[in-house]
């Protein structure tokens, strides 16, 4: 475990995350790179069963569900999920979303399907105590042959941008702030550590995109909103070959059970 880290619930912050990360061009890069990523395995051709694990207020789980798939939807905050449920009524999607109220370390518990052939876990192991671990539970619900969709905030690229920014004595302090932001991941990854734990846990690495490669790191902020159009197509078409895969803020990598 991480020194004096506990696992992070968001009660109180739903309001919060969809004004500042899901309703903003950062979140639309995104779920486009996602989307694009997952609709790409062949699991997604036709209708299966999707385990999304941590999945908060449920925009990925939604895309996948009003596309036929049955989707059950975890969360440790209640608040995300209810705001999930709604979501899913006002789009007619209720008969194909399920939410479970659970933390990762006890979702066995409520699990009727033991195995699923897709798992998704994003923006979810920077938030936990036992990231290590987290990963060996998330195997044990992957079916034979199905993949696990991760996604996690890359220390290197958050070390990069920070020098860029010239924030020099974060940088020197190993990225610990005295006063941390309550939405930003105070507990970054190494994508080769994390590689390394999916390794032992049993995984084999099917692909690797980088998660907003460019987007943060434009000098004129104003741009991410002007040439947005432009900006998501340039992700997109560089965010799957290096160094632009390893300079994304979130690194998404796509294993094989």
């Amino acid at each position: 475990m991480r020194d004096g880290l506990t696992d992070r619930n968001f009660d109180n912050l739903a309001n919060r995350f969809s004004q500042n990360i899901y309703n903003t061009t950062k979140g639309q890069i995104r779920q486009a790179v996602l989307m694009r990523d997952l609709l790409e395995l062949p699991q997604l051709a036709h209708p299966c069963k999707v385990l999304d694990v941590g999945g908060g207020q449920g925009q990925l789980a939604l895309k996948l569900a009003a596309l036929g798939h049955q989707v059950l939807l975890t969360d440790i905050s209640n608040e995300m999920l209810e705001h999930a449920k709604v979501q899913a009524a006002a789009q007619g999607l209720s008969s194909q979303l399920t939410v479970v109220h659970s933390p990762l370390q006890h979702l066995a518990e409520h699990l009727v399907d033991k195995q699923y052939p897709i798992v998704l876990c994003h923006a979810v192991l920077e938030w936990l105590a036992e990231p290590a671990v987290a990963i060996s539970q998330l195997q044990q619900w992957v079916a034979p042959g199905g993949v696990l969709s991760l996604m996690f905030y890359n220390k290197d690229a958050h070390r990069l941008s920070n020098i860029i920014y010239g924030n020099f004595d974060y940088v020197k302090a190993d990225l610990r702030a005295k006063k941390p932001v309550r939405l930003n991941p105070q507990h970054p990854l190494v994508p080769a550590e994390v590689l390394s734990w999916c390794q032992q846990a049993g995984f084999t690495l099917l692909g690797k995109t980088g998660v907003r490669c460019f987007h943060d790191y434009l000098r004129d902020r104003s741009q991410q909103q002007s040439h947005y159009a432009d900006l998501e197509a340039l992700e997109l078409q560089y965010n799957r070959q290096e160094p632009y895969a390893s300079l994304g803020r979130y690194t998404h990598f796509l294993l094989k059970a």
